[in-house]
């Protein structure tokens, strides 16, 4: 009997589980079924008009007055065959009809869907965007030869999110994007790839935009312009009067060449007691034909990683001397340019994306004129950093020229 009692128990707690599992599965198929059951279509949407812009139309409407209105669903197809559908809340009124490449007519189909996602009859509306941006860009292209490699410049005004494609011949001798293609949003497009040598390279370039529409192909032949990195231990810190201080915490010009890049406290920082503008000036132990200066900002720690904020340079000047004035005076240099760091983004102050992350990660690089002489010193002036103030603050520096 106790056998007996036991196995009823057993088989007893299997149908209890066994019904405890059939009641979940009920649970977890019932889970995806609209919470309200409602099989009358809603009425369509009214009053509607079209803003047609680069590549895309955005279609204006009034909803119906239905409590049980969910969304506007859009479909349509682009050139290249792709069916597409795009979704709007009833808390908008409007919907965006983003993709194509040419201008011309194109249907597009609106619904209005309930919460039991019970759709209207469409409406079929017509749009006539204009031609796509990608093109604008492609017109404005330039490729040349530059030290190191090559610079890649272009204007995106309406900043669409854009991919500039290198390519180089590969073994079956297709054209096929390289490592050195460039994805950008940002409006004045200004890229250089470096690390080439002084080789005669077969490039083509296309820009592409996410909807994979392409622009016709620029093909050229481009030989770089000698260049090296001059090494860090041939330069140092050359403090002249009139160079803003240090404050008594050891963050001096060693620190612009002791190869940490990004983390604190190994930056340089100036004092911000004296006033605007700070400089700070450097001898690079040799007269050198230079082609760039190259400056990793420091990231701020207190801003989210930050690199367009506080005392990191935003507008500033590089002079050139071979024989420095002891006075600290300007009598001596001459100015070889003043630059600016533009985000890539356009983002308020306080606001960053990934493309403005990356771009300062890598470094910002600022050209010397190719005209420019050789100069053994450099002097970098900050005239405004980010907080607005003359004070900087950078984590690394590197020369690059031609020291032969």
């Amino acid at each position: 009997m106790k056998i007996m009692k036991n196995v009823l128990i057993k088989n007893g707690c299997l149908l209890v589980y066994f019904v405890f599992i059939l009641s979940a599965c009920s649970s977890d198929e019932n889970a995806n079924e609209p919470l309200v059951n409602n099989s009358n279509p809603p009425n369509q949407v009214s009053e509607v008009t079209v803003v047609n812009l680069a590549g895309k139309s955005e279609i204006k409407y009034k909803l119906p007055d239905d409590p049980n209105l969910l969304y506007v669903k859009a479909t349509y197809v682009l050139e290249t065959g792709r069916e597409m559908e795009v979704k709007a809340t009833y808390y908008n009124r409007s919907v965006m009809i983003d993709g194509y490449a040419n201008a011309g007519e194109y249907e597009v189909k609106l619904y209005t869907v309930n919460r039991s996602e019970v759709a209207s009859d469409p409406i079929t509306v017509t749009i006539n965007p204009k031609e796509s941006a990608l093109f604008d860009v492609f017109r404005s292209l330039k490729v040349g030869a530059d030290f190191g490699g090559l610079f890649i410049e272009a204007d995106n005004p309406d900043r669409a999110e854009i991919a500039i494609l290198v390519m180089e011949k590969d073994d079956n001798d297709d054209w096929v994007a390289n490592g050195n293609s460039i994805y950008t949003s940002t409006n004045e497009i200004n890229r250089n790839v470096r690390g080439l040598d002084t080789l005669n390279y077969e490039l083509a370039f296309t820009i592409r935009d996410r909807f994979l529409n392409t622009s016709d192909t620029l093909f050229t032949t481009i030989k770089p312009i000698f260049e090296a990195e001059i090494p860090a231990g041939q330069y140092a810190g050359y403090p002249l009067p009139g160079d803003a201080p240090t404050n008594d915490f050891g963050f001096g010009l060693d620190r612009l060449f002791d190869n940490n890049f990004r983390g604190w406290p190994r930056i340089y920082i100036t004092d911000a007691s004296p006033p605007a503008p700070h400089s700070f000036t450097i001898d690079l132990g040799q007269e050198i034909k230079l082609s760039r200066v190259k400056i990793w900002d420091y990231p701020q720690q207190s801003s989210g990683l930050s690199y367009y904020w506080h005392f990191n340079m935003r507008e500033f000047e590089i002079w050139g001397s071979n024989n420095p004035s002891p006075d600290g005076s300007f009598d001596s240099w001459d100015k070889l340019g003043t630059y600016e760091v533009i985000k890539p983004s356009g983002l308020p102050l306080t606001q960053q994306n990934n493309e403005d992350i990356e771009f300062a990660q890598d470094g910002f690089n600022w050209p010397i004129p190719i005209t420019a002489p050789k100069y053994r010193y450099l002097r970098i002036n900050n005239l405004e950093n980010w907080g607005g103030t003359g004070r900087l603050a950078i984590a690394e520096m590197r020369v690059y020229g031609d020291p032969r």
